[in-house]
């Protein structure tokens, strides 16, 4: 069964020029894991200071894969020869949820 996480980050004001670069410049570093299936980035429009982002997997063994892999070191280093970054977001709530309908646009 398909799963959704949508990991709430806290970004204050100053910090969102740089968390958006920071995930345009991973671009594609998820889209290659086994069973990922969907990636989005959303930022508030108003009234909350909460990115989400939005992932969908084939499973949660998918997921897991990934967590305790490519993502588990992304987030060790900076990059390639760089220090550790300090976070851009204050605060991560992680929502998880199985997909128990789904729908797209019809052909």
């Amino acid at each position: 069964m398909p799963v959704v996480k949508i990991n709430v980050l806290t970004v204050p004001a100053e910090q969102r020029e740089t968390l958006e670069q920071r995930f345009a410049h991973r671009a594609h570093a998820v889209e290659s894991s086994d069973g990922f299936e969907w990636f989005e980035l959303l930022r508030p429009v108003e009234g909350t200071d909460q990115y989400l982002v939005y992932t969908r997997w084939r499973d949660e063994e998918s997921f897991q894969a990934w967590m305790e892999g490519p993502m588990k070191a992304a987030h060790q280093h900076g990059g390639e020869g760089e220090a550790p970054k300090r976070p851009a977001a204050s605060g991560s709530t992680l929502w998880s949820f199985d997909v128990v309908q789904s729908a797209g646009p019809k052909a």
